[in-house]
């Protein structure tokens, strides 16, 4: 005998209405979310998608065709995707560099900030850069949690090893990096670096941030854990975990992930972290049935997420 076919979920009234607020209180922008959503969701089942699949993904945040189809050729030509005719349908896929950028940026995300820090910096001074490479620089070593001092000159706490000397590669500017490790030293007076966390990040900025993402979901991620799993609604799952990524990763741009001997004894960055932790480990089983029921990849179906997708937030069931 066949296996009984499940019921179906019905959407949960209350999501869809906070979801609906959410997008028009707030509407995000086609290329962000699209980033957001090729690197949450679509780089683990291989990261190549038909056009027509990410339009329909996308049709619930307010994102139409027009918008869907300029953002893709944009991220194409700033070398993140490659487009690949397929008849009269076009694929989508991550380019090399696409790959590594998604990786280093994705890879905060997932991984809970280092705890052990043994009072080491990590100091790259760039020695003459154009104003324009400096910039690009900057923002990728951001990214990896330095901070300026002054033009050029960027720190971070030593903790597990940067992406400095690929990032430098790959921005060719090698040749053009004096990067030292350093230690405060009282006996020689003068101020000490731990000093100038305030000069280097607007923690003050971050820590408010990270406020209001947790008074706009605590209570979303609430009524689905009034829920039986197997009672959330795959479509509204993906949905608001997209949101709630998406937020995430632009605030962890801003958030250096400093060791907590440099933060607030009130610092809110681990509760937003424990806060997508459960969600996503809540439904990232319904969320991945929407997704491989709405895109196709080169082949027909997606195929299942890689092994790595499991290893998120310290470990998704499968």
């Amino acid at each position: 005998m066949p296996a009984a076919t499940p019921p179906a979920v019905r959407p949960d009234p209350q999501v869809t209405r906070w979801i609906r607020h959410q997008v028009a209180a707030s509407p995000p922008r086609a290329p962000s979310l699209i980033i957001t959503v090729w690197g949450d969701a679509i780089a683990p089942h291989g990261g190549a998608v038909l056009l027509p699949g990410l339009i329909r993904l996308l049709q619930p945040f307010g994102i139409n065709e027009r918008s869907v189809r300029t953002s893709v050729f944009r991220l194409a030509r700033e070398g993140w995707l490659q487009a690949t005719p397929i008849g009269r349908r076009s694929l989508y896929r991550l380019r090399a560099d696409g790959a590594r950028r998604f990786e280093q940026a994705y890879r905060r995300i997932y991984q809970p900030a280092q705890v052990r820090w043994d009072d080491s910096w990590e100091v790259a001074i760039a020695l003459g850069l154009s104003p324009g490479k400096r910039r690009a620089l900057a923002k990728e070593l951001r990214w990896e949690g330095f901070g300026a001092l002054e033009t050029g000159v960027f720190v971070r706490p030593a903790q597990a090893p940067s992406e400095l000397a690929r990032i430098a590669a790959a921005h060719g500017t090698a040749d053009r990096l004096v990067v030292v490790r350093a230690r405060d030293d009282d006996a020689l007076g003068g101020r000490r670096l731990a000093s100038t966390v305030s000069q280097a990040w607007n923690l003050a900025g971050v820590a408010a941030d990270y406020r209001r993402f947790l008074r706009r979901y605590g209570g979303v991620i609430e009524r689905f854990r009034e829920r039986a799993p197997e009672a959330h609604d795959p479509e509204q799952c993906f949905a608001v975990r997209t949101l709630l990524i998406h937020d995430y990763r632009r605030m962890l741009l801003r958030d250096p992930q400093l060791p907590a001997a440099l933060l607030p004894l009130d610092w809110p960055g681990a509760a937003a972290f424990a806060l997508c932790r459960d969600f996503y480990r809540l439904t990232h089983r319904a969320a991945e049935r929407h997704l491989l029921a709405t895109l196709e990849g080169p082949r027909g179906p997606l195929p299942p997420a890689a092994a790595p997708f499991y290893a998120r937030f310290g470990g998704l069931s499968r």
